[in-house]
């Protein structure tokens, strides 16, 4: 198959961020298909260079066209907004330039990419797959990022206008296809392909960690939890600094890395240095490409993913999720739902009560106090990842894609 694949927040695996449609494209090229990429600048690292407004690269066998659209998630709401129009309306007049297309895959977020999308299938009278990674426009409704009723109206109707124009949808949880179906999708048009884990990649021995740790002496001699990920104002990393803090007064051996950055990361080192745990039980680290994350994740004790509580975060794919089972690294979650229960089945995790860091902290320093249980729970992690493999999820959307041309 030709696969033209939109999707506006492409992270090349130099880059980063979530390699999802990297890691996806370039094994659909290992197995045989033709694949067209087609995003933007947002997410390419500064050895990127992006003279013209449209660039072509090959990545891996995967042609990859870049428009330069700037975008950071320091943007305000408004100026995302402009943001998703601006790629949407920008990738139209290359659509025609793609030849011989035999299905078209555009991924949110933005919902915005649906509107390509649905163009370039009918250019192209070839099926559209629609990806669903967030329950949009839910999620910025509940964030207050759409405030006024009009573009409320106009992101619902967005919303089902791009499930009725699409010949298959799939979602990244169970929840999200839950959502999508009460849109009116019937089910057997959603499928649910989760985020992945890379077992290879993540599958090394514990000495890179030791050699990432000698490398920053600051972090060893103590259990150390790790965020990394985006400090957004959904993210509520600062919750994790409230931890700690906490927890810094039960056992000041207890320490954070966060890895990454975000509109929020000024608060977040701010509250470190008042509640007086900055670069004592709290570091900073800038992003790291996702080759050099092995090496942090083996290092840690403990990954975190937390959130803000709004419901529809329940439904989320974190990456950092996937990636901690992959690494063999229990995982802590401040949050409900799927990944919730998974943790809990397997046992290879905990969860803490979003509202409530004190308490979280006495759980995690109780928790922590048995090598053998944290032991344990991180060889569960590594166990429960082969359910997620990342080389068996591609071949489940390979059989979106072609039951989709077939049909």
């Amino acid at each position: 198959m030709h696969i033209l694949y939109l999707h506006q927040y492409f992270v090349p695996p130099d880059g980063a961020g979530g390699t999802r449609s990297y890691e996806m494209a370039r094994r659909f090229v290992a197995a045989g298909h033709r694949v067209t990429l087609l995003t933007s600048s947002a997410f390419f690292p500064p050895s990127y260079t992006f003279q013209r407004r449209v660039t072509t690269l090959t990545i891996d066998g995967i042609q990859v066209v870049v428009l330069r659209v700037p975008y950071r998630n320091q943007m305000s709401y408004v100026r995302r907004l402009g943001a998703f129009l601006a790629f949407a309306v920008s990738l139209l007049p290359l659509l025609r330039r793609t030849r011989e297309v035999d299905v078209v895959l555009a991924t949110s977020t933005p919902l915005t990419i649906a509107v390509p999308g649905v163009a370039a299938a009918r250019m192209h009278r070839c099926p559209l797959v629609l990806e669903v990674r967030d329950l949009w426009p839910e999620l910025p409704i509940a964030m207050g990022a759409l405030p006024h009723p009009l573009l409320r109206r106009a992101a619902w109707a967005l919303e089902r206008w791009a499930y009725q124009h699409a010949h298959h949808i799939v979602a990244l949880s169970p929840g999200m296809k839950a959502g999508i179906v009460r849109t009116g999708p019937p089910p057997e048009r959603v499928t649910v392909v989760p985020n992945a884990c890379d077992l290879t990649l993540f599958g090394g021995p514990d000495a890179t960690g030791d050699a990432f740790l000698a490398a920053h002496p600051a972090l060893a001699g103590g259990k150390l939890f790790v965020y990394t990920g985006t400090l957004g104002p959904v993210n509520g990393v600062d919750y994790l600094v409230r931890l700690v803090a906490a927890a810094h007064r039960l056992d000041p051996d207890v320490r954070l890395l966060i890895v990454g950055d975000g509109r929020e990361r000024a608060a977040v080192e701010a509250l470190a240095r008042q509640l007086g745990v900055w670069e004592r039980g709290v570091w900073i680290h800038p992003p790291r490409p996702k080759q050099a994350m092995p090496a942090v994740l083996a290092a840690a004790d403990v990954v975190c993913s937390v959130f803000i509580d709004l419901p529809a975060m329940r439904h989320n794919a974190a990456n950092k999720f996937f990636d901690a089972l992959a690494a063999g690294r229990p995982v802590l979650l401040n949050y409900e739902g799927w990944q919730a229960d998974l943790l809990r089945e397997a046992e290879a995790g905990l969860i803490v009560p979003v509202h409530d860091a004190e308490a979280a902290a006495a759980t995690v320093v109780t928790w922590l106090s048995d090598p053998g249980r944290l032991h344990r729970a991180g060889q569960a992690a590594r166990t429960l990842a082969h359910r997620f493999d990342r080389d068996r999820l591609t071949q489940r959307m390979l059989g979106v894609l072609e039951a989709a041309v077939r049909g």
